[in-house]
């Protein structure tokens, strides 16, 4: 019997001075939209390894893991088909920020004016402002 089995992705929370870094997708799905940096991990590639590679191609910033934030895997979060993104908390140790890879723009938003978002990261957000604004 094949077994069918979800993709992993990662995305990263990188906040300063109460905004939020975010990207401006190039591609499809939502083409325009704007997200937290991201994607998709690589065969043989650690989620951790995944989201600081993913986080510099999409915005130029060199970041460490601060902590494992979540993992959301609504089976429809994704239109391409079935995604388990794990989310963490990452630092940055570079200031400047530039769109690269498959974003066509990075920039930090303050976080209560945050565009319309992409996937589920509205939840994402959202989760993250009520879980660590308040503690």
């Amino acid at each position: 019997m094949k077994y069918r089995k979800p993709s992993v992705t990662v995305d990263g929370i990188i906040t300063k001075d109460n905004e939020i870094l975010l990207v401006k997708r190039k591609n499809n799905p939502f083409r325009g939209k704007w997200a937290l940096p991201g994607g998709f991990v690589n065969y043989g590639e650690k989620v951790e390894d995944a989201v600081i590679r993913e986080v510099k191609e999409e915005t130029g910033v060199s970041t460490r893991i601060i902590k494992l934030f979540g993992v959301y895997s609504d089976p429809s979060r994704d239109p391409r088909g079935h995604t388990i993104s794990v989310v963490f908390i990452l630092k940055p140790e570079t200031e400047e920020v530039k769109g690269g890879d498959d974003a066509v723009d990075a920039r930090f938003f303050p976080l209560d004016s945050i565009p319309p978002l992409a996937f589920d990261h509205d939840k994402i957000i959202m989760d993250y402002k009520q879980k660590e604004m308040i503690s």
